[in-house]
């Protein structure tokens, strides 16, 4: 089956919280002392850190619109909740896109 716009919106922005996710983890023990070894590595991750997470939020708020959902609602979730909301809300999202692939169910 094809991937939907709602579901490439999706891939996108776990690939964006998992590289955002490699940028905390630099600032973690025991990568701290080689990330802070250095200004121009420390500036560059959390440069990093930035981009992804802005991009995070930007590819999940675009998901939410297409699947009709509340925009400043599931990128606030996101947001305030880091990481434990944003992978709540890739979860929950995604499986509102399998649920609007299934066909309904006939009565009768």
């Amino acid at each position: 089956m094809a991937e939907t716009p709602a579901q490439r919106a999706l891939t996108a922005s776990t690939v964006a919280l998992v590289v955002a996710g490699g940028a905390v983890a630099m600032f973690l023990p025991p990568l701290v002392e080689h990330t802070t070894a250095s200004v121009l590595r420390i500036v560059g991750v959390a440069v990093g850190l930035a981009t992804a997470l802005l991009l995070h939020l930007v590819f999940l708020g675009i998901a939410a619109r297409r699947l009709e959902r509340s925009v400043p609602g599931w990128v606030a979730l996101s947001a305030l909740l880091f990481p434990v909301g944003s992978a709540t809300a890739l979860i929950v999202l995604s499986w509102f896109t399998d649920e609007a692939r299934e066909p309904a169910p006939h009565s009768g």
